[in-house]
C-alpha cells in the first residue's frame, strides 16, 4: 500500500529572513532582502546587487563547534546545516546521541556546487606549495555531498543520505525524491532541501552571460521584477530551504503538527530538443511535466488554487505563463493566482526550489498569498494570456487548498510538486 506523505517541519535561510518567523513576516509584507553588494562593485560586475542571507558569528556557533569552524569556508554548507537542523527541530524531532544511527530517517539535500570559496582557497595554497595547510576538512567542504554529509552527522541519519543536483530544479527535485522514498515505505521520514553558495565565484558566470539585471544598482529592492514589463534580468541570490517529509502514520503517532500533504509531482527533461537548449526550456516538456504532476497527484487542473512559479525576471517569464495556461487549459480570470518569491529574494539558484517551497507551504498552512513586488507593470505578453488580477500586488488572505510549485532549470530540466492543505 502506498503511504501518504506529509510535511511536518520547515527550516529557512533566506536573504529576507533567517528562521521561520522572520521569513514569514517578510514574505507576508513584501519585504525584500536584496541589497547593494560592495564586493560585486569592487569586481566591476554589471549587476552589483544580490540577495545574500545575513548570518552572524554567534548564530554559526549555535550549529557548529569551534573545531568545525576552524578553516571553515563554505557558505552553502553553512546555510544548509542551519536550515536542515531548524526543520528537524520544527518537526518536534530530537537530536539523539545514540551509538546507532536512526535507520528510519535520511536526507536528500541538493546543491549546485559546494564550498567554492574553499576551492579557491585550496587552489591558491596548492599553487603556493602549501598543500599541508589545507586543513583536514577541505574534502568534506568541497565534495558535492558535503552538505548532506554534515547534516547526517549532526542528526545521526541512518537511511538514504544523498545530494542531488539539477540546476534551479534541485530543491523541487529533492522534495519529490524524498516523497517517493517515503511513499514506497523505504523510510519513515526524510529531510529534503537544497542550498547554494554565495559570492562572485558562483554569480560571475551569470553576470558574464548578461542574464542579471544591471539597471538597479542604486535601487536594489526594485531590481528583481518577475513578470514585469520593465524586468531586465534576475538578481543573484543564495540561501537554503529544508522540509521534513514524513509518513502520515508516523506523524500522527507522535502527534506532529502537519503543515501540508504532498500529493505527488513529476520531474522530466526537454532533452534540449525542439526549442529547448542548455538555457531555454522546451515548452512541450514543461507542459508535460505539469500535466504529469497533476496525473500523479490525481487532481484535475481546476482544483489548483495557486501557483508558485519559477519566474526569474527574464524574457522567459511570459513563456512560463503561457506554458502554465496551456497545461492547465485555464486563462484570463479563470487562471489560478500566481506569484514569484524571487521578487523579494532574487534567484537563489540551486536553493531556489526549496526556499520557494517553504514559502509555498507557509501559504497553504496560514492561508495567504504573498504579493508580487515590483510588478505594477505586468508584461503585456502575460496579460494577453491571463488576467492581471491573478498576479496579486498585495497580500491576499485566502484559504488555499491546492498549490502547484514548479522549477525549471539550466539543462532543460523541470520539476513540479503538488501540495495540499492538510485537514
Amino acid at each position: 500500500m502506498k503511504r501518504r506523505v506529509v510535511i511536518t517541519g520547515l527550516g529557512i535561510v533566506a536573504p529576507n529572513g533567517v528562521g521561520l518567523d522572520a521569513f514569514t513576516y517578510a514574505i507576508k509584507n513584501g519585504i525584500s532582502g536584496i541589497k547593494h553588494n560592495p564586493e560585486l562593485e569592487r569586481l566591476q560586475f554589471a549587476c552589483q546587487i544580490s540577495g545574500t542571507p545575513e548570518i552572524s558569528e554567534a548564530l554559526k556557533r549555535d550549529y557548529f563547534t569551534e573545531l568545525e569552524l576552524r578553516n571553515f569556508n563554505s557558505t552553502g554548507i553553512l546555510y544548509g546545516v542551519i536550515a536542515g537542523i531548524e526543520a528537524w527541530k520544527d518537526a518536534g524531532l530530537q537530536i539523539e546521541q545514540n551509538e546507532n544511527p536512526d535507520w528510519d530517517s535520511g536526507t536528500i539535500f541538493g546543491t549546485g556546487t559546494s564550498g567554492i570559496e574553499k576551492f579557491r582557497e585550496s587552489i591558491y595554497k596548492i599553487d603556493d606549495f602549501q598543500t599541508r595547510k589545507l586543513g583536514s576538512t577541505a574534502v568534506a567542504q568541497t565534495m558535492n555531498s558535503g552538505v548532506s554529509a554534515y547534516i547526517s552527522g549532526k542528526l545521526g541519519l541512518g537511511n538514504q543520505v544523498s545530494t542531488n543536483s539539477s540546476a534551479c530544479t534541485t530543491g523541487t527535485e529533492s522534495i519529490l525524491m524524498a516523497y517517493e522514498r517515503i511513499k514506497e515505505g523505504k523510510a519513515k521520514r526524510m529531510l529534503a532541501g537544497s542550498t547554494s553558495d554565495s559570492g562572485p565565484y558562483i554569480w560571475g558566470g551569470f553576470d558574464a552571460m548578461k542574464v542579471c539585471t544591471f539597471k538597479h544598482n542604486e535601487t536594489p529592492e526594485q531590481g528583481s521584477r518577475p513578470m514585469s514589463a520593465s524586468a531586465s534580468g534576475f538578481v543573484p541570490g543564495s540561501g537554503a530551504g529544508a522540509l521534513v517529509l514524513e509518513d502520515l502514520e508516523s506523524a500522527m503517532a507522535r502527534g506532529a503538527r502537519i503543515y501540508a500533504e504532498v500529493l505527488g509531482g513529476n520531474v522530466n527533461s526537454g532533452g534540449q530538443r525542439g526549442m529547448g537548449t542548455m538555457t531555454a526550456p522546451n515548452a512541450v516538456a514543461v507542459q508535460k511535466c505539469i500535466r504529469d504532476a497533476m496525473t500523479d497527484a490525481q487532481i484535475t487542473s481546476d482544483a489548483i488554487d495557486a501557483i508558485n512559479g519559477h519566474l526569474t525576471a527574464t524574457s522567459k517569464d511570459a513563456l512560463e505563463i503561457q506554458n502554465w495556461s496551456e497545461a492547465l487549459n485555464r486563462n484570463g480570470i479563470d487562471f489560478p493566482y500566481i506569484n514569484s518569491l524571487k521578487s523579494m529574494v532574487g534567484h537563489c539558484l540551486s536553493a531556489s526550489g526549496s526556499v520557494e517551497s517553504v514559502a509555498s507551504v507557509l501559504q497553504l498552512y496560514q492561508g495567504f498569498i504573498f504579493p508580487n513586488t515590483n510588478c505594477n507593470d505586468v508584461h503585456p505578453e502575460i496579460t494577453n494570456c491571463i488576467d492581471a488580477s491573478r498576479i496579486p500586488q498585495q497580500r491576499i488572505e485566502k484559504d488555499i487548498t491546492i498549490l502547484a510549485k514548479a522549477s525549471f532549470g539550466f539543462g532543460d530540466v523541470n520539476g513540479c510538486v503538488i501540495l495540499k492543505k492538510y485537514k
